[in-house]
């Protein structure tokens, strides 16, 4: 089960499990997508739902364990990136949009599916971070938040399933060649090219194959070590990324 499956990284995930053989689901919100993904991916369950709103998660999964009482892998996919100038006035409810969603949505998603993913024989609960999780990129302040707080959500978790049979892993992509990033985030990356979302995948899915806990490709990993060794020099460079892009409004 893939939250967030119809477009990017989720939709390459479906397309490479599905490939391999898996019995995938996918859920979002845009009815457009989820009608392209059912003509592209012969063989795909997709669901409409939104990880932001709690009532549709709460049928989104009643729905999801009627129909697939052999679930065994959720994913919590699902995320929007905005830029946003917090010298700027804003809605309250616009403002943490991020974290409703990349945030609020998978921590309600696990808390749902849990109790199921525990009486499988072997199972896993996969959350999608980001690179950066580790070191913020300013001007998109409350992705990055959610997303470090997902980064700390999926440690407390693993240590709470700790002898269980469900592993919890975390996936943390660098820059990504999605739309998300070929399009208003282009000017954020031009430094640096994004990973092909199909070796994203790949390497995803050989690192949950291989028992990997934390799976941070190309500059992801990167970003975490050197914010060890050096944090106060790589915030500084993400704030010279962040600079580039005016802190631009979304």
């Amino acid at each position: 089960m893939i939250t967030g499956g119809t477009s990017g990284i989720g939709l390459e995930l479906a397309r490479q499990l599905l490939s391999l053989g898996n019995t995938v689901i996918v859920s979002g919100r845009d009815q457009a997508k989820i009608n392209s993904t059912r003509r592209t991916l012969p063989g795909i369950h997709v669901l409409q739902s939104d990880v932001s709103d709690p009532l549709a998660v709460a049928a989104l999964h009643q729905d999801v364990l009627a129909k697939f009482p052999s679930l065994d892998v959720l994913v919590n996919n699902a995320g929007v990136m905005r830029n946003l100038n917090l010298d700027e006035p804003r809605d309250l409810t616009d403002l943490t949009r991020e974290i409703a969603i990349n945030l609020c949505g998978p921590i309600w998603m696990t808390q749902l599916f849990l109790p199921h993913l525990k009486t499988r024989p072997q199972a896993a609960i996969v959350n999608v971070s980001s690179g950066l999780a580790f070191v913020p990129l300013p001007s998109s302040p409350v992705y990055c938040a959610a997303k470090a707080g997902l980064h700390s959500f999926s440690l407390s978790l693993r240590a709470q399933l700790a002898g269980t049979r469900v592993a919890v892993v975390e996936l943390a992509p660098p820059a990504v060649d999605t739309p998300l990033i070929s399009g208003k985030f282009s000017h954020d990356v031009t430094t640096m090219r994004g990973m092909a979302v199909q070796l994203l995948a790949k390497r995803a899915i050989q690192g949950i194959e291989a028992g990997k806990l934390e799976i941070r490709p190309g500059l992801s990993n990167l970003l975490k070590i050197m914010n060890r060794v050096a944090p106060e020099f790589m915030l500084g460079r993400m704030i010279g990324i962040a600079k580039t892009a005016k802190w631009s409004s979304a």
